[in-house]
């Protein structure tokens, strides 16, 4: 497990760039909530990490950035403008800026949001 430290922008608890990391190592699954740590934020988006107990949910919103969910552990139900998906552990879904959606946990997992500014 990774100790806090201060990344090269300044920021404290993000991994210094030119390290390895494991991901999934770099946060828990709480119980009975959710939990997120960025790791990377600046202007363009930024790169966060997410553990989801088994019946935690993200309401469906907006948002003005394109984003990519990637499950590290266990398996999360992502609905794109009203459409349901099963994401497993290695796998990504893509979410375009703009477009409603909403997270859910039938099970807990962990997983890395990439969210890209568009233009």
């Amino acid at each position: 497990m990774m100790n806090a430290q201060t990344d090269s922008n300044g920021s404290p608890g993000n991994p210094p760039s030119g390290q390895v990391i494991v991901p999934r190592t770099m946060i828990d699954i709480p119980s009975q909530a959710i939990v997120s740590r960025i790791l990377l934020k600046n202007a363009s988006g930024s790169i966060t990490l997410f553990g989801f107990d088994a019946g935690q949910e993200l309401s469906e919103h907006t948002t003005p950035f394109e984003a990519m969910l990637q499950v590290l552990e266990g398996a999360a139900e992502v609905s794109i403008a009203g459409t349901w998906h099963t994401v497993g552990e290695g796998q990504a879904i893509l979410m375009p800026a703009g477009v409603p959606h909403a997270v859910r946990a039938k099970q807990a997992f962990k997983m890395l949001l990439t969210m890209l500014r568009t233009a």
